[in-house]
């Protein structure tokens, strides 16, 4: 699994590559990694409605990697299942570390 392909570092923080299920029975953040799709996948339990699911989506990351919310950002896929997301004030290093111990075998 080399998850790896999904994140890129850049100046100021990483952009992760996320692909997102909506409306899932539960979150699950990481739920997995799409290795044809070279993203991280993340079941959310709300629905995509008026920006529900993005905003856990942000909220989610944001616990996830101890950052403010304000310090995520959706730079690409704002209304799709495939997004980009630009963590800020965080090394690339921490994200890859988090995102390996929480990556599960499978999310119930």
């Amino acid at each position: 699994m080399s998850f790896e392909d999904a994140l890129k570092e850049v100046d100021g923080g990483v952009i992760i590559d996320i692909e997102v299920t909506p409306g899932s029975k539960s979150l699950c953040v990481p739920s997995g990694y799409n290795l044809w799709r070279k993203r991280i996948e993340v079941r959310l339990s709300q629905n995509a409605q008026k920006g529900k699911a993005n905003e856990q989506l942000i909220s989610s990351l944001a616990e996830l990697f101890g950052l403010r919310s304000s310090d995520i950002s959706i730079v690409n896929g704002m209304h799709n299942s495939k997004k980009s997301l630009l963590l800020e004030n965080v090394e690339y290093s921490s994200v890859k570390g988090m995102l390996k111990e929480k990556m599960p075998e499978h999310c119930d």
